[in-house]
């Protein structure tokens, strides 16, 4: 094949080879190959004066696809396909923040959890919001809690996310947080309630401070707390946002009201996606059938 054919077959053999092996005689995964074939598109665009030619995006789009398509032919070639949905997170539900926070331990690190778990779910939270958040970016009101997120994933991201005081204080953010900040003012040093001190913070097994919790301390402290709770399906940093998606399409919220609380785009596939959880089940041609 000529080094500087850019039409869309030459692209898809490519990425197709990319699956076949490398020099190492493993083949890239599929989330993988993307950025060597971005490589090969732009190198091909600025060898335009030597005469190669990428058809507009084409040929990037149908080797993308072939790319997309791998998991379920490789399936197929076993003799069974892809199972949707496979290593999709678990979502959070409302019965799990009960077991949550009742297997929380009575200390400052137990009431940490509550207030990190009720809150992160009550505005759809990914695992870096509640990691760069400031003590002052969290303001309560009459009617609950403010949360200002200024850094984000997407532009959509950045909002001032309000949480409802809810009827049941064993499972309210707005409580679990007020206990939570009266504890660390109490049992820690006074520079931890400062407005400018990390919202979360790390605590060790003696009570101490070790400082403001990061991305993936956040993950890890998902994970640990829904696993202590016996969740059935354990948790990742990303299920207290699926949760709160799905949880308020069951309630019948609307969905531009989910996608300004969790700060999607108000078309967002990935919202969507999550609703197909409940609307697959909702929806369903054997849904109440008997």
């Amino acid at each position: 094949m000529p080094k500087l054919e850019g039409s869309r077959g030459s692209l898809v053999a490519f990425v197709t080879r990319m699956r076949e092996g490398r020099a190492n005689g493993k083949g890239y995964a599929p989330s993988s190959a993307g950025t060597p074939l971005a490589g090969v598109v732009v190198g091909l665009r600025e060898r335009g004066s030597a005469g190669a030619r990428v058809r507009g995006d084409s040929g990037r789009s149908g080797s993308r696809a072939q790319g997309a398509g791998w998991p379920r032919r490789e399936a197929v070639a076993r003799g069974r396909a892809a199972r949707p949905g496979a290593g999709q997170a678990a979502a959070a539900e409302v019965a799990d923040l009960y077991r949550v926070v009742r297997a929380c331990p009575d200390t400052l690190a137990g009431d940490r959890d509550k207030a990190l778990i009720l809150t992160s779910f009550h505005y759809a939270s990914r695992s870096q919001v509640p990691a760069g958040l400031l003590s002052g970016d969290v303001a309560l009101v009459s009617r609950g809690l403010v949360v200002s997120v200024l850094t984000g994933k997407t532009k959509h991201s950045a909002r001032d996310a309000k949480i409802n005081c809810q009827d049941d204080p064993e499972i309210c953010p707005v409580e679990a947080w007020k206990v939570h900040r009266a504890r660390l003012a109490a049992e820690a040093e006074p520079r931890w309630s400062q407005p400018d001190a990390p919202e979360f913070v790390g605590i060790d097994r003696h009570g101490n401070v070790t400082g403001g919790m990061v991305p993936d301390s956040v993950t890890r402290a998902v994970k640990r707390i829904s696993a202590r709770a016996g969740v059935a399906l354990s948790w990742t940093g990303h299920s207290l946002r699926i949760g709160l998606a799905t949880t308020g399409r069951k309630k019948g919220k609307d969905a531009v009201a989910i996608a300004d609380q969790g700060g999607w785009a108000r078309h967002s596939r990935s919202m969507n996606g999550y609703f197909q959880r409940v609307d697959g089940w909702e929806n369903n041609a054997t849904a109440g059938l008997t």
